[in-house]
């Protein structure tokens, strides 16, 4: 593809950021799901959920301090400076995260099963963001959160898939110096999570018969943490598993009923990790073919990511484009493309910035490069 057309899904993240002027000044979150027309979609795939939620705004603010780390993308900074506010004001006294707010108005969904304060994913998403934000953005407000949300998961049982999150937190803020008391908690995570597995492949918790794609963090988890405390057997159950696991489906174009770009990102950081770490140009290849998904490698022969209307589809259906394209799949899918993503996205400043809604303060930000 062109280099133009490489970082255009920031362009559906532009359109889906909405003001939450309840969470302060410049708050703003991102509305969780689109239709193919781009009109926001509430979230009810377990009752009432709401229009925004934590698990999508903390992986974006993590999303964006990366770029704002690169110094490609001039709306990096402040983009993630905003998603800070929103997180921050999800999080209660106690350090909690509630995960939805119900509608535009910032009304927070405090009941609802997958939103209520302290859930696993959400509390993992929303540490892991303010790790992010404390590290790039220097706010001591997240460095505090960070802190309090803390003790919620430490010393707590969690399932595999939700504990990688939170090894991947703390590995990120040992390698920055940070918080070395940590290192204790990681080793016991990571052993957790190596512990959780069937025969050679790794489980997201010890009650199912087999893997689930989506959140499935693990055999990257394990080889980057196996790296950093130089604990070969954790790279090795992560090797064994990728084979066993994530190889067929990748070599398989992902052929099953369902997939969703959050599956096809997890395979691509396990075996990419993996890839990093042993050296192995299998699983290099496997990366490559694994980003081919999105591309048109996948049972419905067609791209999931489309490069000229600037939007991530939600994913492949029984064989069929499932036309959405909501905030979860275009912020995984600048993940997986982050190499793409941070080489263009500061020529394509002009473009995602037209996208945001007229009431988002993104829309006139400083940061935006004078017209010539």
């Amino acid at each position: 593809m062109a280099g133009r057309d490489r970082a255009v899904m920031l362009r559906q993240l532009a359109r889906l950021t909405r003001p939450v002027d309840a969470a302060g000044d410049g708050a703003v979150a991102l509305a969780v799901y689109a239709d193919a027309n781009d009109h926001a979609l509430l979230a009810a795939e377990a009752g009432a959920e709401g229009f925004a939620c934590v698990d999508d705004a903390a992986r974006a603010l993590v999303l964006f301090c990366e770029l704002s780390k690169t110094g490609t993308f001039p709306l990096a900074r402040v983009w993630a400076s905003g998603l800070l506010e929103f997180v921050l004001f999800m999080q209660d006294a106690d350090g909690r995260f509630v995960n939805f707010i119900a509608d535009r108005s910032g009304l927070r969904n405090e009941g609802g099963p997958t939103s209520v304060a302290g859930g696993g994913f959400w509390q993992a998403r929303g540490l892991r963001a303010l790790a992010a934000a404390d590290l790039v953005l220097g706010d001591d407000r997240a460095r505090d959160g960070f802190t309090r949300g803390l003790a919620h998961v430490r010393g707590r049982p969690s399932p595999a898939d939700v504990r990688a999150v939170h090894a991947l937190t703390v590995l990120e803020l040992l390698r920055a110096g940070r918080m070395p008391e940590l290192r204790q908690d990681l080793e016991e995570w990571c052993d957790e999570i190596a512990m959780c597995r069937s025969g050679e492949l790794l489980m997201d918790n010890p009650d199912e018969a087999a893997p689930h794609l989506w959140g499935h963090l693990q055999e990257g988890v394990l080889a980057e943490a196996g790296a950093y405390l130089d604990r070969p057997d954790l790279i090795r159950v992560a090797r064994s598993s990728a084979l066993g696991y994530l190889a067929p489906l990748i070599e398989s174009a992902f052929a099953e009923e369902m997939t969703q770009p959050y599956g096809v990102a997890c395979a691509i950081y396990g075996v990419e990790r993996l890839a990093a770490v042993t050296g192995e140009g299998a699983f290099g290849a496997l990366a490559a073919k694994a980003r081919a998904w999105f591309d048109g490698r996948n049972p419905a022969y067609r791209p999931v990511y489309d490069r000229y209307m600037g939007r991530v589809h939600d994913g492949i259906d029984h064989g069929r484009l499932n036309a959405h394209s909501g905030a979860e799949s275009n912020i995984v899918a600048a993940e997986a493309l982050f190499e793409q993503v941070a080489s263009t996205a500061s020529a394509l400043t002009p473009a995602i910035a037209a996208c945001f809604p007229a009431a988002v303060p993104l829309k006139s930000s400083p940061q935006l490069p004078v017209a010539g």
